[in-house]
């Protein structure tokens, strides 16, 4: 995990009178491992449950909701139903997403053309951006025109 990313969870939790327990500790290792991937709660489950068998889904749940309220996780809402959560957000704090609506694939990006729209955008309205996030639902063109999707195949 990186250093940050610990630095900002400890004083999460100091400023929410949590103790670090061995069982959040298990949901945390799972969520901030190095590969940074987006993940569903259930993805998240899956990953604390090949760490520690004895890990619960109430604990994952609760911290989950802990870390979006502290800004350590973003929801990323996938429509159906489907909510995946965003580790990345400390690191990389100015990436947004695009999200296949075919397969539910979804790729981060940076792009300084974006951050200066917003800034425009914002200033124009007469407001100063606090947070900025942009999402970005489109249709693979892949499958359009071949029928099929790598992404979509592996789910």
């Amino acid at each position: 995990m990186n250093p940050e990313v610990r630095e900002k969870i400890d004083e999460l939790f100091i400023k929410k009178g949590l103790r670090m327990t061995r069982p959040r500790e298990i949901i945390l290792e799972a969520a901030f491992s190095d590969k940074g991937d987006h993940f569903t709660a259930e993805e998240l489950y899956e990953k604390a449950k090949s760490i520690d068998p004895k890990a619960s889904l109430a604990t994952l749940y609760r911290t989950v909701s802990l870390l979006v309220e502290g800004g350590l996780l973003h929801e990323i809402n996938l429509g159906k139903g489907v909510v995946s959560y965003d580790p990345n957000f400390i690191e990389h704090p100015h990436h947004n997403h695009l999200i296949c609506v075919d397969c539910s694939e979804v790729i981060e990006f940076e792009d300084q053309h974006i951050s200066v729209l917003e800034d425009c955008i914002t200033k124009r309205l007469g407001f100063s951006p606090a947070t900025k996030s942009i999402q970005i639902k489109a249709k693979c063109d892949k499958l359009r025109k071949s029928g099929s999707c790598q992404n979509l195949i592996s789910k």
